[in-house]
């Protein structure tokens, strides 16, 4: 713990109150655990697009800052991210619709499987995009971004490289090691919201990661 930064111990400290409370709950009132801790348009949606939001913010302040002295693959590369977790921000909470009440045109109401604004929960040919890409393709990138990448990244110079280039942040091993541990807890769970509780977990950690990555040299003037 003492090699930890003092974000990193607040950081950690509310997952383990999250799950602890989440655990508790699905395993003796699923009900509550349901309709309450991990409701929709509850607290775990909206930190969780406020986490995402937040990385947002980083990766374009540290953009902005570091521009005129930064290559222009590392600019591609923090553009890019940026615009990922923008985008995963708000579709997290389908981009402001339930907040402001704004009403679904006629193509989302036909082609959401929730009739909202969004694209993670639309329907093409009877397939859930939800369930192809953000579940089995956003599991695969994850597993190869938090298990692999920090593993090769540490052997191959060329790799260290290549990911330096694009100002790519690598996981630190207990950013690695909450990673796993959220998702064995998550699996436990008897619960279809459950994965609410695992999307906060992902955007507190993300957070930390790029905050302080491995290789923070690359957020440095050189």
């Amino acid at each position: 713990m003492k090699s930890l930064t003092r974000t990193e111990k607040l950081g950690y400290s509310f997952l383990v109150l999250l799950f602890s409370i989440g655990i508790y709950y699905a395993n003796t009132n699923l009900e509550f655990f349901d309709t309450s801790y991990a409701q929709e348009d509850g607290f775990a949606e909206y930190g969780t697009a406020f986490m995402l939001l937040s990385i947002f913010l980083l990766l374009f302040s540290r953009l902005f800052k570091l521009w005129s002295v930064k290559s222009a693959t590392w600019r591609f590369g923090m553009f890019i991210m940026g615009l990922v977790f923008l985008f995963g921000a708000g579709e997290e909470i389908s981009w402001g619709q339930r907040i402001f009440n704004i009403e679904s045109s006629e193509y989302f109401i036909e082609h959401n499987a929730q009739k909202e604004t969004n694209l993670h929960n639309m329907v093409v040919d009877g397939t859930k995009i939800n369930k192809l890409i953000f579940s089995q393709i956003l599991t695969l990138v994850l597993v190869i971004y938090l298990i692999i990448l920090p593993v090769i990244y540490r052997r191959f110079d060329g790799i260290k490289k290549l990911v330096d280039m694009f100002g790519v942040p690598i996981s630190k091993w207990h950013h690695t090691i909450a990673f796993i541990t959220a998702t064995v807890l998550i699996l436990a769970m008897p619960s279809t919201r459950k994965w609410e509780l695992y999307e906060l977990a992902f955007g507190v950690i993300f957070l930390l990661i790029f905050l302080n990555p491995l290789n923070k040299y690359i957020y440095k003037k050189r």
